[in-house]
């Protein structure tokens, strides 16, 4: 594997694709080495990728601007034969929360910013699968990647179909890194502070750690994940192999779009406000419209759709900010506005992604007030939790979303992340509660029928 810092000298990239019959993903990904790659996302190919025929990191506040001179170093030697736009080579990864991450635990293996050329690509569309070889290096022969990609396909068309699959492993413990009097403490002294005029709104987040009954296995956790939350955006990333500890995986189903990029089109989400599901259609439809009308869900959802609006302007002179509405997800209901823009030149999707991260959904206004009330609140470090993760292709184009509804698993041990926005009105007790209720897509994954 050539491993590729911001200061890569030039190498060779030879790209190969071929059709396949259509295997299943939960075989794939099983199958696949390490570091596995998986994204997932509405109107986009599924992808599963299989360890690294390259590695681009970073770290620091220049970590995108590396990362996308690395990129566009990686592609610029490109011989790639895709078959078809799916297909295409692309690099997966992601970035921590904050430009300073201490990489704390469960985080050690994350640096600032990662991303991972897959050395075998396997790509869902329409119906169609296709996989795909890379390779990077000095003189890199294209008849050899071409043998391999033949291997390739006569490896993964001969695996057999998904088979049973495996259960949650079930929790034996569970430990808060927050007690809830020190989330009131927290809670209080940010709403004080936007009372004071000092914030208008900050995003406290909370960690759980777990201990499971046995390891989980991410190939069924990230099926039963698609199949629960068809609308989300799956991921799953993961660090090189270390013989001195297990395997982290960082994974998740996350119902925001930071942005995507196709030419000169911008698609963005504004998410925040959030209420639970009902138990009948009847209660449910209740609780939308409760969410609708609340006035400090209202009032915290404008904030983050008119930010989103205003850090768009300087790239592109129509922004169109559509209608506020409900976007129902299995266990939440959530305000939601989709944004458009449509760029007055050619960029890159990262020059995007550090315009827009992070977003006042998952830090706050002003930034670097919101930014310092979070590190002095929060007694863990976010790592790439709620964080930007996705692809980039060699145009430049690319889509990320928030590493929300998120965990690392390591092991037979498991830490998930959930945050809540707060602002003047906020109640300690009540955003405690909807703590809780985002952690279930990932704690229902573990948790067996019966855990504490």
């Amino acid at each position: 594997m050539e491993s590729l810092r911001t200061d890569a000298a030039e190498t060779d990239l030879v790209s190969r694709s071929v059709p396949l019959s259509t295997p299943s993903f939960r075989a794939v990904l099983r199958d696949a080495d390490a570091p596995r790659t998986v994204w997932s996302a509405p109107e986009e190919a599924t992808v599963v990728g299989s360890g690294a025929a390259a590695t681009l990191i970073a770290d620091g506040s220049s970590r995108f601007s590396s990362i996308r001179e690395a990129a566009e170093s990686l592609f610029a030697s490109g011989d790639v034969h895709a078959g078809t736009e799916a297909a295409r080579p692309r690099l997966f990864g992601g970035f921590a929360f904050h430009a300073d991450s201490t990489s704390g635990p469960p985080w050690e293996d994350f640096p600032g910013a990662r991303f991972v050329f897959p050395r075998v690509q396997v790509t869902w569309t329409d119906g169609d699968a296709w996989v795909t070889v890379n390779a990077v290096g000095r003189d890199v022969d294209p008849d050899t990647v071409e043998s391999r990609l033949d291997r390739e396909r006569e490896r993964i068309d001969s695996l057999r179909g998904p088979g049973s699959t495996a259960g949650p492993p079930g929790v034996t413990d569970r430990r808060r890194t927050t007690a809830r009097a020190d989330w009131r403490t927290g809670v209080e002294a940010a709403v004080s502070r936007i009372k004071s005029g000092d914030l208008r709104k900050v995003v406290l987040a909370q960690a759980l750690d777990v201990d499971l009954a046995g390891t989980l296995s991410l190939p069924d956790v990230l099926t039963r994940l698609g199949r629960a939350y068809p609308e989300c955006y799956r991921f799953l990333v993961e660090p090189e192999p270390s013989e001195s500890r297990p395997q982290p995986s960082f994974f998740g189903a996350t119902p925001e779009r930071l942005v995507s990029l196709r030419g000169r089109t911008v698609e963005t989400d504004a998410l925040a406000g959030t209420t639970g599901r009902g138990e009948t259609p009847a209660e449910d439809e209740w609780l939308a419209q409760e969410l609708a009308r609340d006035e400090k869900n209202a009032h915290e959802h404008d904030l983050v759709a008119e930010t989103i609006a205003e850090q768009l302007s300087p790239f592109a002179g129509t922004v169109s900010t559509g209608s506020r509405r409900v976007k129902r997800l299995a266990t939440v209901q959530h305000l939601w506005t989709p944004i458009t823009a449509t760029l007055d030149r050619d960029e890159h999707v990262l020059s995007l992604v550090e315009a827009l991260h992070p977003t006042p959904a998952v830090g706050g206004l002003p930034p670097e007030r919101a930014l310092a009330t979070i590190r002095e609140t929060e007694p863990f470090d976010r790592g790439w939790y709620a964080a930007p993760v996705g692809w980039i292709d060699a145009a430049g184009y690319g889509t990320f979303a928030v590493a929300l509804r998120s965990a690392v698993a390591r092991g037979d041990t498991a830490t998930l992340f959930a945050g809540v926005g707060i602002v003047a009105d906020s109640d300690p007790d009540r955003e405690w509660d909807e703590v809780q209720l985002k952690y279930r897509p990932i704690l229902d994954e573990l948790e067996r029928e019966g855990d504490d």
